[in-house]
């Protein structure tokens, strides 16, 4: 698994390498050396908040993709995929007939459970704040938070959870992010496609910043069709139409040995949103995801308190 994680994190430098639109860094920050040793390095400043304005994923940079919708049919993957293995090929399918029957099938979001890496990312805003020991993800629906530990290696016996254990480095102008011990449980998916995932679920993620006009071009490279989806106009937070400054793009990989028969990579590629950083709460919306129909909302039968 060690060996997989190395070739993993080399998959990601080499199709990011692709790119001739690279970032600059830009800020100075305090970082941790392996040895805990305080170093003043120079790091891009990923800070401040970030869109992309439609619900889905962009294709990769090189090599294999993720599952994508049937033309046509906004909720209904592809099940041909040849990266899916036949049992998680059977779940796509499955999850596309209950769409096609007219009815919402569930995911983590219109059930108001956590959603886990890699669905996460299918949120459109995004802001990342920078310290030293620590990058925090914030999402803006439900609060979702994300937190990554820098400069540390993952523990001997990782804790599931719903967004695993992520650890993190610099890589020149570039922020790597590794994550494993992703929690499986109600309504635990890749996508809104019904794509399953298993404990052995391995995410790499690369962000670096890219020239306005290459922003524009990966926006445009992953927007499905008008008539497939909903696009710019339904973004929570919207673009600033007026930044001309640089994007960012996140490139990521997963393996997952229960699941895919080889690893994928997607693209999410951001720019700079305008307005205040909204709060949308699934939880106290509880009919209004689902079909008209009260959310599976998570529910405890004692108090965690």
């Amino acid at each position: 698994m060690h060996k997989q994680r190395q070739v993993l994190l080399m998959m990601a430098l080499a199709a990011a390498a692709a790119t001739s639109a690279l970032g600059q860094a830009v800020a100075p920050l305090a970082e941790l050396t392996s040895s805990g040793t305080a170093t003043t390095a120079s790091v891009p400043d990923f800070s401040g908040k970030w869109t992309h304005p439609y619900f889905g994923l962009g294709p990769p940079l090189s090599g294999p993709g993720p599952v994508t919708r049937r033309p046509g049919r906004l909720l209904v993957g592809d099940h041909t995929n040849p990266i899916l293995k036949p049992e998680a090929a059977k779940a796509v399918k499955k999850h596309g007939e209950i769409e096609l029957s007219g009815d919402a099938a569930p995911n983590p979001r219109n059930q108001c459970w956590p959603e886990g890496v890699p669905f996460v990312f299918r949120n459109t805003g995004m802001q990342m704040l920078q310290q030293p020991h620590q990058i925090t993800f914030l999402y803006d629906e439900d609060n979702i938070v994300r937190r990554v530990r820098m400069n540390e290696p993952h523990p001997a016996q990782v804790t599931p959870s719903w967004y695993g254990d992520s650890v993190g480095h610099y890589e020149g102008d570039a922020l790597m992010v590794d994550t494993i011990g992703i929690k499986v449980g109600p309504f635990a998916m890749i996508d809104v496609f019904g794509t399953p995932r298993t404990p052995a679920l391995h995410v790499v993620e690369r962000y670096w910043l890219i020239d306005y006009e290459a922003a524009i071009e990966g926006q445009q490279r992953g927007l499905p069709p008008a008539a497939d989806v909903r696009v710019a106009g339904d973004a929570i937070l919207p673009i600033d139409p007026d930044y001309k400054g640089k994007g960012l793009q996140l490139q990521f990989t997963v393996e997952d040995e229960g699941v895919f028969t080889m690893p994928w990579s997607a693209t999410v590629t951001y720019r700079r949103g305008l307005g205040e950083w909204p709060e949308v709460i699934c939880a106290e919306n509880t009919r209004e995801y689902y079909a008209g129909r009260n959310t599976a909302v998570p529910r405890a039968d004692k108090p965690d308190f």
